[in-house]
């Protein structure tokens, strides 16, 4: 039954509402995995947001690294976002990309391991500018090549562009 579906796209791009009306497609009772790190009052905002945004009917998860520890088979789940699950993976590992690269992999691995409908929301940062200091164009690879990775084992793939999905597997 497991199904993975990968959402990728710019910032604002309407990944989001386009991941959230697939999940409430999918189910009466979708979960909402949450990888936000709460860093200042910006993020505390944008958390506000995305939890206004969503219905009564979903239930919400914090989950900063360790999603796997949570059993969520038979449920259709929503994981926002790949790129912020990725930064406290980053950061905690002080910057290093390739150990975050094995953590991330090996926790995603992990993760998918279960009987379950996953839609999964990542940004697509690496088509503008090239990032000008080293930690920045570390965390552009490591976004890349693990959206490689997770476009490599879903069974749909999604572009985001201007709120338009275009479904590229």
């Amino acid at each position: 039954m497991r199904k993975i579906i990968f959402i990728t796209g710019g910032q604002r791009s309407g990944k989001s509402s386009f991941a959230q009306r697939l999940a409430e497609k999918y189910s009466a009772d979708p979960l909402y995995l949450a990888t936000a790190r709460h860093w200042d009052e910006d993020f505390e905002e944008r958390i506000r947001r995305h939890q206004a945004d969503r219905g009564k009917m979903w239930t919400t998860i914090e989950e900063e690294k360790l999603l796997s520890r949570h059993d969520l088979s038979g449920r259709t789940v929503l994981m926002d976002c790949v790129t912020l699950w990725l930064t406290n993976i980053f950061h905690d590992n002080k910057y290093n990309r390739d150990i975050s690269l094995e953590e991330a992999k090996a926790e995603w691995e992990r993760f998918i391991n279960q009987d379950f409908n996953l839609i999964a929301v990542s940004n697509e940062i690496g088509m503008g500018l090239h990032a000008p200091g080293e930690t920045a164009r570390h965390f552009t690879d490591l976004q890349g090549w693990m959206n490689q990775h997770i476009a490599k084992i879903a069974d749909e793939v999604y572009f985001m562009v201007s709120g338009i999905p275009i479904q590229i597997k």
